[in-house]
């Protein structure tokens, strides 16, 4: 019963000291194995490892690719102008001894904030080269000067111990002020080209608007001179056909104007006429008397 009684104990202490000396890396992490503060061992394989308890430590660095965006900062190409630029990068932990000596127990943090420096630093010398202009930034070749900008920022990353796998420029725009002088001006020389089209419509209508009333005013003269010339040959062919009825039977073509010159006279409700009883108007109305 008394070795039962200290054998428990003992068996639990035993127990908690061997959980406590194993530890599991994760495929997606690597460690540090420390005593002390300094490095005694690295584990980038994943399985089951062991440490002294109470007298080790394990740190856990993620192995995956991570992302960081940069600060939005202002650079100014060869063009003298100045453009916002907002960048991001993709990088991973190469060497974790070297990565924990660069950083020591501040981790990702601390290395973050000095690689966002070394992105900076990078796009300001690369964007701000010469023959690099805002038209260079914002064309193809854009492609190019992140390839530089990475490989830049790649060689100063690799005193933190970490690999720059890539990077990336989000967004390149101009500053506030500058942008509301340029969409100003966008502004002004769009309203101006719609004005001179619209200067150039109204000039092209009153030339159309004209050529169309002198189209119209011709052709109403060629017609009333057409229909003059056709009234003038009626009337001429009219007149013939009188000379030519007026010789053909005299009395009859008196009596014809006469029945005319009736009908013209007698329109309408008033059929009063005030002329002497000698009158040849009525010659052809009056009763025939027999020869006295």
């Amino acid at each position: 019963m008394g070795k039962t009684k200290f054998f428990i104990p003992f068996l639990v202490v035993v127990l908690f000291l061997g959980l406590s000396s194993i530890f599991v890396v994760d495929e997606r992490e690597k460690a540090l194995v420390l005593q002390f503060g300094q490095i005694k061992a690295v584990k980038e394989e994943p399985g089951l490892s062991f440490k002294i308890p109470f007298i080790q430590e394990v740190v856990r660095y993620d192995d995956r690719i991570l992302s960081l965006d940069t600060d939005t900062i202002e650079v100014t190409p060869s063009d003298d102008r100045r453009l916002v630029v907002d960048a991001f990068a993709r990088y991973r932990i190469k060497d974790v001894v070297q990565f924990r000596q660069a950083v020591g127990v501040g981790g990702l943090r601390v290395a973050e904030d000095r690689l966002s420096s070394v992105l900076n630093a990078q796009i300001r010398e690369v964007l701000g080269a010469d023959q690099v202009t805002s038209d260079t930034i914002l064309s193809e070749d854009r492609r190019e000067l992140m390839r530089r900008i990475q490989r830049q920022a790649q060689i100063s990353a690799q005193g933190l111990g970490l690999d720059v796998v890539d990077v990336r420029l989000k967004q390149t725009n101009l500053p506030e002020q500058n942008l509301d002088a340029t969409f100003a001006r966008m502004r002004a020389e769009r309203e101006r080209e719609a004005a001179d089209e619209i200067a150039r419509g109204n000039e092209a209508a009153q030339r159309v608007r004209a050529l169309a009333d002198r189209t119209v005013t011709e052709t109403l003269s060629d017609a009333e001179r057409e229909a003059q010339v056709i009234r003038g040959e009626a009337d001429a062919e009219r007149n013939a056909i009188f000379a030519d009825a007026f010789g053909a039977d005299e009395e009859f073509f008196a009596f014809y104007r006469s029945l005319e010159a009736y009908e013209k006279a007698l329109q309408g409700s008033n059929s009063s006429m005030v002329m002497t009883p000698d009158s040849e108007f009525f010659d052809y109305l009056r009763s025939a008397t027999p020869d006295q």
